[in-house]
């Protein structure tokens, strides 16, 4: 799935998880990740290629186990496929730069965008910005 990468390297590198998600569009359990519930202040980039793709403004609690977000940091860091398995029509995230398997995004989140961008922790890394944390919302 992902682009321009050795997946020997790769494969050593991400722990079986984070591969399965983000090379065979695999997906975690709900409330099982390392950011379902984080509220600190930072960024939240590509597991594999580092990509800033969602900040913590843009995160909120969407009660659905996964990291929710409203909006990414730009539109042109992710792209998104139709999505049929599991007999469902589904909408998937990826990121722009490398490909990796991020989630999927429904037209059931808050305002401002209306869009509920679902993520598996496992696609992502988290940057903490020092002494910072949000608000739970």
């Amino acid at each position: 799935m992902t682009a321009n990468v050795d997946r020997v390297k790769l494969k050593a590198r991400l722990t079986p998880l984070q591969y399965a998600v983000t090379q065979e569009a695999d997906t975690e359990r709900a409330f099982s990740g390392a950011y379902w519930d984080n509220h600190d202040a930072g960024s939240y980039r590509c597991v594999v290629c580092g990509e800033v793709l969602f900040e913590s403004t843009q995160k909120y609690d969407s009660n659905c186990g996964w990291p929710s977000f409203f909006d990414v940091v730009k539109q042109a860091r992710v792209k998104t496929n139709q999505d049929t398995s599991f007999g469902m029509a589904r909408t998937e995230v990826v990121c722009a730069n490398c490909g990796a398997h991020l989630g999927h995004i429904f037209p059931d989140g808050p305002k401002p965008t209306g869009l509920r961008y679902c993520i598996n922790s496992a696609s992502l890394d988290f940057v903490k910005r020092p002494e910072e944390t949000i608000a739970t919302r």
